[in-house]
């Protein structure tokens, strides 16, 4: 049974203990799993005005869209279900704006009018955020609390681009003010976000007259502990006015209760799967905040034994990441390793399309988790502060790999090297020419001819290039073979560590023939 058909709502609203007026507005749909608060802004009764335009609107907008948000609850919805809901999320807060806009831009006691707004929609086993301004979602969860939207303040944004410290901030004047509101201009960026629910989340959407006076996310620990969610409700909002009810008071408590044990199972796997992500070079210096985001766009994948995953040869725009099962890599019908748990290939396919050098076949019934290069470039657009943490942490991975094939051709330099002089060093001893100095009976001694007279010198092909070898086929000397020998060491100095890119193996080759001269 889906998450979505066990959930509470325990929504309540405050003027506070200074304000006239309540410019807060909530909304919450049990039937539809929606919830809503957004915070007005604007004199003379216009922030109310923009806070009920900006929850009716989305509301209707999310309501038109009812039987794919329920398909997608069921499971009976296509993949590409999620997107078109968070689409949907999106479009219906743009929508919102430019009415607003509108409104006040026809009215000119409303001029500048706007909202904040946070909004959650849970269907089936998936929650989905669209949100501006600073309003607040907060998600608690195995007994931890972290906040899952921004604040988009003066304030938060200073902290962000680390330009002054902390108390150099608190000294700005207008440190609170939102850089982000629905409908003061036509449109506006909007932060979207989809997550898996586990059985016991429970989400806390608060306007800043609430969250204002938490000064740490741990104070809400016994709000979210509290069994009697309306209790728990109406105790925050007697928190916010005991330290002072300057604003408007809004909190919207949301609980998903525990079902079946198969959704326990499944909070087991979710929880194997961010391990999986974290444990990538590529995510490994990601906050939560910016893992949830990563963890929308990683689709679950599963493979039967002897399925392939990839071909060799086919061009390919996924990352793989492993999470149960073997899988064996080939080229082609040779193995060359296998993959298991915690381990990836494919993340060169995130950044540029080409065609797979090998085989990926699973081994017996795997589990993968699956990440598009259209969903990793949408967010490196979106997500700045991610996408500069995610293109270093690339260059990183890249020089990494860069590092271990240098060090690759330098061991197998060496172990040629090895293998040349061994080789010279048997037939040395094959022909009886070992370093002891014994020549063949009837051989003419080193350095001196049949008659006597002194032996020729070596072949010019042998003095002048190290790349091209000829012995006397009947009986070398050890002067011919000590040349050798030279001779192939010289010709392993012509290899290059590092290739030169776009050149092929034979192209290397080539250009080794070319410097040695040949």
């Amino acid at each position: 049974m889906a998450l979505s058909e066990h959930i509470q709502f325990f929504p309540l609203t405050d003027q506070g203990r200074v304000r006239d007026l309540n410019e807060d507005n909530f909304l919450v749909d049990k039937k539809l799993g929606l919830g809503i608060v957004a915070d007005g802004m604007g004199g003379h009764a216009a922030g109310e005005v923009a806070s009920a335009l900006a929850v009716r609107i989305i509301h209707q907008e999310i309501r038109r869209r009812y039987d794919l948000v329920k398909a997608y609850g069921s499971g009976s919805a296509s993949r590409d279900a999620a997107r078109e809901i968070m689409h949907s999320m999106e479009g219906a807060v743009l929508r919102a704006c430019s009415r607003i806009h509108e409104e006040a831009k026809s009215d000119a006691s409303k001029r500048g009018m706007g909202t904040t707004l946070s909004s959650l929609l849970i269907t089936g086993s998936h929650g989905f955020v669209a949100h501006v301004g600073d309003s607040r979602i907060y998600l608690y969860r195995d007994g931890k609390i972290q906040q899952i939207t921004e604040d988009h303040t003066v304030y938060n944004e200073l902290i962000r681009r680390g330009r002054l410290t902390k108390e150099q901030i608190e000294k700005v004047a207008q440190k609170n003010a939102v850089t982000r509101a629905v409908g003061v201009y036509e449109r506006v960026e909007v932060d979207t976000l989809m997550l898996e629910l586990l059985p016991g989340d429970q989400f806390l959407l608060a306007s800043d007259g609430l969250h204002g006076y938490i000064n740490h996310v741990a104070e809400l620990e016994p709000y979210f502990e509290d069994e009697d969610g309306e209790k728990a409700s109406r105790e925050l909002i007697e928190l916010a006015n005991k330290k002072g009810g300057k604003d408007n008071i809004t909190s919207v408590l949301i609980r998903v209760g525990h079902t079946a044990q198969k959704d326990t199972e499944r909070a087991r796997r979710l929880a194997v799967r961010r391990e999986a992500l974290a444990g990538m070079p590529l995510f490994s210096k990601l906050h939560e905040r910016e893992m949830l985001r990563i963890m929308q766009v990683a689709e679950v994948l599963e493979f039967e034994a002897g399925q392939d995953v990839v071909r060799e040869g086919d061009r390919g725009d996924e990352l793989f990441i492993v999470v149960d099962g073997q899988l064996q890599i080939l080229r082609g019908e040779q193995v060359l390793s296998e993959v298991g748990p915690g381990e990836h290939f494919g993340e060169m396919a995130l950044i540029r399309s080409l065609p797979r050098s090998a085989t990926v076949r699973a081994i017996d019934k795997s589990e993968l988790i699956s990440i598009r290069r259209s969903d990793f470039f949408g967010i490196l657009r979106k997500e700045y502060e991610l996408a500069g943490k995610l293109l270093w942490q690339f260059l990183g991975v890249l020089a990494d790999r860069l590092d271990q094939t240098s060090r690759d051709l330098s061991s197998a330099k060496e172990e040629l090297a090895a293998e040349d002089i061994s080789d010279a060093i048997a037939e040395d001893e094959e022909l009886g020419l070992a370093d002891t100095g014994a020549v063949p009976n009837g051989a003419p001694s080193d350095g001196q001819a049949d008659d006597g007279e002194a032996e020729e010198p070596p072949p010019q092909s042998l003095r002048d290039g190290p790349t091209s070898v000829q012995l006397n086929k009947t009986m070398p000397s050890a002067a011919a073979v000590a040349a050798a020998r030279a001779q192939v060491r010289g010709a392993l100095g012509t290899i290059p560590l590092v290739e030169v890119e776009g050149s092929t193996e034979g192209q290397a080759a080539e250009q080794a023939g070319r410097t040695s001269g040949s």
